[in-house]
């Protein structure tokens, strides 16, 4: 027999209420059902492969046409694939290492420490308080932190070890976010600074993700089938697995590489590309035995920030402009009134 009372985090009870409200509308097998035809996977795959070592230790113009293919495939894989990982990126596997640790001992905090003591500027959630079918529940929990607050000692509680080692994380993982949206930007044309305009320490977060063995299936969702709501994000995994897009419409599980980051195209980098970038919906599976941990840099503007679109005839555009602040509300209204993000097509010009 499960104790549903034992969880760290709760997800066993929170899970289990959700399946008998809705056993009790659709009964048993409708509900499988539907959850086992969003789930399948047909195959697993290697993300394109990209090393970045040209375009950070390289000073010579003799390398000038290495330079131009590296920046030539981190555009054609966030066209094609939407997704690509990359190594040589300049971030030490020592540092690497050491946030694990941290992230690790924080995670083994007991929940009522992690959920009512104000870790990390309060960012702490777990589970999915909006869901209300299995489908739409996230095994998982997370601190979710803004840049902007990460230097502050007070908010760290007992884990003073960490703060030293997320600053210095968070600052090189902007270093290799602000390299490939530089990069990125020069391949629409426009100059490589335009979108550190919008985007710095300030507006981008970090989330600290773990994703529990789940003892009741193994197909039960650690993140529900979403698209990212930012410019671009940076991710951290272990060798566990569980991580699945959608490629030539059908899930596609990847295949983990401990060397490698995984970086993927938000919303907002499709939107100011005209399409030309693709956001894919992507989501994270449990296992029932080992549980899963990740980190994810999210490039993010300020809320104030307009995201116009890279042509500079608006009459091109492919979306209507709006804020950043405009685009998170009707996210967590959909959420709130649908159960789900509807994404970029609200913003489509008709």
């Amino acid at each position: 027999m499960i104790e549903y009372s034992n969880s760290n985090p709760p997800l066993l009870q929170d899970y289990a209420q959700l399946v008998h409200k809705l056993q009790s509308h659709v009964g048993v097998d409708q509900c499988e059902e539907e959850g086992m035809m969003m789930m399948m996977v047909q195959e697993e795959c290697e993300l394109p492969l990209i090393d970045l070592g040209v375009l950070i230790t390289s000073e010579s113009s003799s390398d000038e046409a290495s330079k131009r293919e590296c920046m030539a495939k981190i555009a054609k894989a966030s066209s094609e694939w939407g997704f690509f990982q990359v190594v040589n990126h300049g971030v030490s596997s020592e540092l690497l290492r050491k946030m694990r640790e941290e992230q690790i001992k924080l995670f083994r905090a007991p929940f009522e420490k992690k959920a009512s003591s104000g870790l990390l500027n309060n960012s702490y959630r777990w589970g999915t308080p909006t869901a209300t079918c299995p489908k739409q529940f996230s095994w998982s929990e997370a601190f979710h932190i803004p840049l902007a607050k990460i230097s502050d000692q007070a908010s760290y509680g007992d884990f003073t070890s960490l703060r030293e080692v997320m600053v210095e994380y968070a600052e090189a993982m902007q270093g290799v976010a602000k390299l490939l949206a530089g990069v990125l930007a020069m391949k629409m044309g426009r100059p490589k600074q335009v979108l550190e305009e919008i985007c710095d320490e300030n507006t981008c977060f970090l989330r600290l993700n773990r994703y529990p063995a789940c003892p009741i299936s193994p197909e039960i969702f650690g993140l529900v089938p979403h698209t990212d709501s930012d410019f671009l994000t940076i991710l951290h995994q272990d060798e566990v697995g569980g991580l699945q897009l959608m490629k030539d419409s059908k899930w596609v599980a990847v295949k983990p590489n401990a060397d490698a980051l995984i970086v993927n195209i938000g919303d907002l980098f499709q939107a100011w590309s005209n399409d030309a970038y693709k956001s894919v919906e992507h989501k994270v599976m449990v296992k029932r035995k080992v549980e899963r941990f990740s980190i994810a840099y999210f490039l993010c503007p300020s809320y104030e920030s307009e995201i116009g679109s890279c042509k500079r005839e608006p009459s091109a555009s492919v979306y209507k402009a709006f804020t950043f602040g405009q685009y998170r509300h009707q996210v967590r209204e959909d959420v709130k009134s649908i159960g789900h993000k509807v994404g970029l097509s609200r913003f489509r010009v008709q």
